[in-house]
C-alpha cells in the first residue's frame, strides 16, 4: 500500500509491512494533490489515508473528506488530528457499507493509495458502487504500474484483459502520473503510477452487465485459446452453441479473445442477453 509520509513529533513512521506500506515524500504528495485538483465545492472519498499527508493536503481544498482506514492505530490517530471537515473511518474499505456512510444526493470524487495486493478487488467495488457515475465521478488512484498498465491497455496488447474490458466499459481511463521507487520511503521493488477513471454510463451500452463481465472472465481465461474454443464453456452455461452466437455476433471464431475491441465484446454479450 502506497501511503503519505509524515514525521510525528519529529520521529519517523514506521512502515507496516502486513499492510504493504509505503509512505510516500512530501514533494510527491504535493503532486499528486496537484493531479486531483480538488474543489472548494467538491467532497471526497479517501481510500487508505494511512497518517493522513494527502488527506490534510486535499481537506484545505475540498468540502469534505471521508477516509477510511483499515489500520486500527493509525485510523484514530488520524481522525484526532483532522480539521472537522474530516470524517475518519476504521474499516475495510471491500467490507464497509459505503452506500449508508454516504449521501446519496452528493456525488463523491475518489482518491486513494491503493494497497498494491488487493488493488484489482478494490477497483471493481469502486466501479460497482460508482453508479455509471452518480454516486462516484471520478476516482485518482495510484497503483503498481502493471495494473496501471493493464487499466489502460488496448484491444490486442499483452495487457488487455479482463480489467481493462470491465473498467472501460464503464470509465475512461487516463494514466496522469509515473512515479519511481525513489518517492517512497522505504522504496517499493516495483514502479508506481497514477490513474484517473471518470466514470459513467457503459459504452457501448450493454443491457445485461452481470452477463458481459461473466463472459469478459470466460474468454479471457483462455485468451491465447480461438475464440471458438474459449467461448465454448461460457456458452455451455447459457444453453447456446458457441459457433452460432460468435455467428450472431458477426465475428470470426479463429481470432483469439485479446484481439477483441470493447465494442465486439459487448455485441457478443448481447447476442447472448437476447436469447
Amino acid at each position: 500500500m502506497a501511503r503519505a509520509d509524515r514525521r510525528s513529533r519529529g520521529t519517523a513512521v514506521k512502515a507496516r509491512k502486513r499492510f504493504g506500506q509505503h509512505f510516500l515524500e512530501a514533494a510527491w504528495v504535493r503532486r499528486l494533490t496537484d493531479v486531483i485538483a480538488p474543489g472548494p465545492d467538491e467532497a471526497f472519498l479517501e481510500i487508505g489515508p494511512g497518517r493522513g499527508a494527502l488527506t490534510r493536503a486535499l481537506a484545505p481544498r475540498a468540502r469534505s473528506v471521508l477516509a477510511i482506514e483499515i489500520d486500527r492505530e493509525l485510523a484514530p490517530a488520524l481522525a484526532a488530528a483532522s480539521p472537522p471537515n474530516v470524517t475518519v473511518v476504521e474499516a475495510d474499505f471491500l467490507e464497509a457499507d459505503v452506500a449508508r456512510l454516504v449521501a446519496p444526493w452528493i456525488p463523491l470524487r475518489v482518491a486513494g493509495n491503493l494497497p498494491y495486493n488487493i488493488s484489482t478487488p478494490i477497483l471493481f467495488r469502486l466501479l460497482a458502487l460508482a453508479d455509471e457515475g452518480r454516486r462516484f465521478t471520478d476516482a485518482t488512484l495510484m497503483l503498481q504500474r502493471e495494473v496501471a498498465d493493464r487499466l489502460a491497455a488496448s484491444p490486442g496488447s499483452r495487457t488487455w484483459g479482463v480489467l481493462s474490458a470491465c473498467q472501460q466499459l464503464w470509465a475512461d481511463v487516463e494514466m496522469v502520473l509515473t512515479l519511481p521507487p525513489g518517492a517512497f520511503r522505504p522504496a517499493p521493488k516495483v514502479r508506481s503510477a497514477v490513474v484517473r477513471l471518470r466514470y459513467r454510463p457503459a459504452r457501448p451500452p450493454v443491457s445485461d452487465p452481470a452477463l458481459f463481465t461473466a463472459l469478459v472472465r470466460a474468454v479471457f481465461m483462455q485468451r491465447r485459446k480461438m475464440l471458438g474454443n474459449a467461448l465454448a464453456p461460457f456458452a455451455a452455461t447459457q444453453g447456446r452453441e458457441a459457433a452460432a452466437a460468435i455467428e450472431a455476433a458477426g465475428l470470426d471464431a479463429r481470432r483469439r479473445p485479446e484481439t477483441l475491441a470493447l465494442e465486439e465484446l459487448a455485441r457478443l454479450a448481447e447476442v447472448f442477453a437476447s436469447a
